[in-house]
């Protein structure tokens, strides 16, 4: 009887020990395959194409930094597609808890998430923003290590000195320049004192328009020329450049041409852009966002400032004007975009227009339709705007359904699209 007992016990003393081996040699495993993976939300103020390559710059500087999403990381994007209304309760659901870190691209979303952020639940990291010191976010301007623990970022401020005095090349008569802006915004306040102070010194004379939204920039634009702009500067007002057709549209009118400081204008009709680079920008935030992720305190990081220059020529865009405008040879050379070979590539295409006119055309309706239709990144913008209406809905407290309105602003695939086919119409 003993003797069985003391075989029973050596048998689960044995087995015990093999079991425990066992565990202690899966432990490192089993807690690599439970640790968690970071989430991330990413908040832009609005679709426009410097802010999605700013965007992308973000995603791609994460990757660099060892977070690729889908695998080491989970990147979720919301965009409030101009309205501040939606931003800030987009901004109160980002900093519920729920993500780990919040990136914010432009001035605008920065003040959304920092006001919903105040207790510092959700570490936040910030890129596009022009002057993020005057931001009203609690940077202080004197020491960049002055900012909220858990808040940290890169600021940006466009050339804009450098823009007027390339406008200013480029017509040496230039005297009059028109701005409309919006005082609401942060940024174009910053960059409209800049401009202010510069113009003088290059015997220029700032005419000035303010709006509230987007839908009063055309009516600004025009008043500024009938009162005599020469010219009309875009700086990076939100309001503004997303309503760039409005002012190129004026401009074409009254003969004058249009600057910016916002990369990727020239391709639309403007004559030059002298600003960031967003993409860049965009990257330099992922990196510094990597850093936090891998365990860097954001309250040791200074809040930095780039501004990685990027210059567009449209050559095209001196025909028609008023004024004797001119691009030398040195600011062709230094054009980094490729404004110049897309406009010849259409004097080029032009040149077959006759041949081609009649198949297009045919081609046009049906394509339209397929891009409306069928596009799934125009369905996913509508349903993009049906959950803007519902967090609307929702900040208001109202019990009605919200009337579904029409977007002053386009996904940028789907405008794509339906441009394109308008140039096959005009062929």
């Amino acid at each position: 009887m003993w003797f069985a007992f003391k075989r029973l016990f050596f048998g689960l003393a044995l087995i015990a020990l093999t079991s425990s081996v066992l565990l202690v040699s899966d432990w490192n495993r089993r807690q690599a395959g439970t640790r968690r993976i970071p989430h991330i939300a990413i908040l832009q103020q609005a679709s426009q194409p410097i802010v999605d390559e700013g965007v992308q710059g973000m995603i791609d500087g994460l990757a660099e930094s060892g977070f690729t999403n889908g695998q080491s990381i989970t990147i979720r994007r919301y965009n409030a597609e101009g309205d501040i209304a939606t931003a800030n309760a987009i901004a109160k659901e980002i900093t519920s808890g729920q993500f780990d870190l919040v990136l914010t691209a432009t001035t605008l979303s920065l003040q959304a998430v920092a006001n919903a952020n105040k207790a510092g639940k959700t570490l936040h990291v910030f890129g596009l923003v022009s002057d993020p010191f005057g931001a009203g976010v609690g940077i202080r301007r004197g020491n960049p290590l002055d900012h909220p623990r858990h808040l940290v970022g890169i600021g940006t401020m466009q050339p804009v000195a450098e823009a007027f005095r390339l406008a200013k090349k480029l017509f040496p008569n230039l005297q009059t320049v028109g701005e409309a802006w919006n005082p609401a915004e942060a940024n174009s306040e910053a960059q409209t004192r800049i401009a202010r102070e510069i113009a003088p010194q290059l015997g220029i004379k700032l005419l000035e328009a303010n709006v509230d939204n987007s839908a009063g920039v055309f009516e600004a634009i025009s008043s500024l020329v009938s009162r005599g702009a020469q010219t009309l500067w875009v700086g990076g007002d939100v309001a503004v450049s997303t309503a760039l057709e409005s002012v190129l549209t004026a401009a074409r009118k009254g003969g004058i041409p249009v600057f910016t400081s916002l990369p990727g204008n020239a391709q639309r009709g403007a004559l030059f852009d002298l600003g960031a680079n967003y993409h860049e920008v965009g990257r330099a935030t992922g990196t510094l966002a990597g850093k936090i992720l891998h365990g860097t305190d954001p309250a040791t990081l200074p809040v930095e400032e780039t501004v990685p220059h990027r210059l567009l020529v449209n050559t095209q865009a001196l025909k028609g004007l008023r004024d004797p405008w001119r691009l030398p040879d040195d600011v062709l050379r230094e054009a980094t975009g490729s404004s110049m070979r897309q406009a010849s590539m259409r004097s080029q295409s032009q040149q077959h227009r006759s041949r081609w006119a009649v198949m297009f055309s045919k081609l046009a309706s049906p394509i339209s339709r397929l891009s409306r239709e069928q596009s799934p990144v125009c369905k996913g913008y509508s349903m993009g705007c049906e959950i803007r209406d519902s967090w609307r809905a929702r900040t208001l407290k109202s019990t009605k359904p919200m009337p579904k309105e029409k977007s002053p602003i386009s996904p940028p695939f789907c405008k794509t699209s339906m441009v394109w086919v308008s140039t096959l119409s005009f062929l």
